[in-house]
């Protein structure tokens, strides 16, 4: 009974955290991804997850860090989503990983190219003062691509054997 209820709440409730946190303050919190590993290795653990399977998404996680670091260093993303892209990895394992990278890169991308066009016009009189907005709204301004991998992480989620095997 406490298994499942970590189950259905540590991974989404940290995914909707750093999505939220990624939209109104362009950060993501080191903490959502080492709370990410831990609550990961603990459920691994709880649910008996053998070791070489653990050692299979712990492989995918570290692959995902290695090229999301890439990306970091050469600008194309914020330090914090190649933190959470990683540890999502980690959960995924590489049975999801192509799912979760193609949902990502496909919402990142619709994500872009509205706040692109979002940009294109002034900002409306009620939406001025409100810090958040008005970062989103900046031309120079960055893109919360946590959110689009938050919201890759949730599609994906429940088709997961974390999900599927509820008992």
């Amino acid at each position: 009974m406490l298994l499942d209820a970590a189950l259905l709440l540590i991974f989404p409730a940290l995914m909707a955290f750093a999505a939220s946190s990624d939209l109104f303050t362009m950060t993501i919190s080191n903490r959502v991804s080492i709370l990410l590993v831990a609550g990961f290795a603990v459920l691994a653990f709880a649910t008996g997850m053998p070791a070489a399977v653990a050692l299979q998404h712990v492989g995918a996680g570290v692959l995902v860090l290695v090229i999301a670091f890439v990306f970091f260093a050469r600008g194309w993303i914020g330090g914090g989503d190649a933190k959470l892209a990683a540890a999502t990895a980690l959960w995924f394992g590489f049975g999801f990983l192509y799912e979760y990278l193609l949902y990502a890169s496909l919402l990142g991308g619709v994500l872009t190219l509205t706040l692109l066009e979002f940009r294109k016009y002034a900002l409306p009189g009620r939406l001025s003062g409100s810090d958040w907005i008005e970062r989103l709204h900046r031309r120079d301004g960055g893109i919360p691509y946590g959110i689009a991998l938050a919201a890759a992480a949730l599609l994906i989620y429940p088709s997961t054997p974390w999900m599927t095997t509820l008992g």
